[in-house]
């Protein structure tokens, strides 16, 4: 996969709606993962920990931390206001993100323990549904009116995104593309499963 420089981009949210791709290709994993566990297949735990650290890192990390320290800000001083609005239905969707990757933290540490893969299943149902739902909200509104909003302003916004995603992954000592290929590895190791 090629990686794209802000050269190319075409409008302001660009830089988030690949992410967006990537983290819908690990919604995709974690839907076969449910249904394996659902067949009573074993997950092994390196996959486990895998979607873990996308989730964690990649996902509300990087990815949130791009919209709530850029694309928000920027959107508000350009009179979209914080409160009572999408910015604030954002903010208490990545609330709930952050709170599912928890359940799912700890149903995987039970499921590794015991093999019981009930609370893993529900948890990975309840993130799938949330996280699908949420990005199809950005997607087809938020980045919509985001686009239209600070068409002027795409280099800046694009340049400040592409800072916040390094910064944000130099901390982990992780790249763009480690995120990229877990994603393939995870569907790749689940198709040998």
């Amino acid at each position: 996969m090629k990686h794209l420089t802000k050269s190319y981009l075409v409008n302001p949210t660009e830089s988030l709606r690949k992410d967006h791709a990537l983290i819908e290709k690990m919604i995709n994993a974690l839907k076969i993962m449910s249904t394996l566990l659902q067949k009573g297949t074993t997950i092994p735990k390196p996959i486990l920990d895998q979607t873990i650290d996308f989730s964690t890192n990649f996902t509300n990390q990087c990815h949130h931390g791009k919209e709530e320290e850029s694309l928000f800000p920027t959107l508000e001083k350009n009179g979209m206001p914080k409160e009572g609005g999408p910015i604030a239905r954002m903010l208490f969707e990545h609330e709930i993100t952050k709170n599912l990757t928890n359940s799912i933290i700890k149903s995987t540490e039970v499921y590794l323990s015991t093999g019981q893969p009930r609370a893993l299943i529900e948890d990975i149902e309840k993130y799938v549904e949330h996280v699908s739902l949420h990005l199809s909200k950005e997607n087809q509104r938020l980045f919509v009116m985001a686009d239209m909003l600070l068409a002027d302003k795409q280099e800046a916004l694009s340049n400040d995104l592409t800072n916040i995603e390094q910064s944000k992954l130099n901390s982990i000592n992780k790249t763009r593309r480690y995120y990229e290929d877990l994603v393939e590895n995870v569907t790749i190791s689940e198709n040998k499963l």
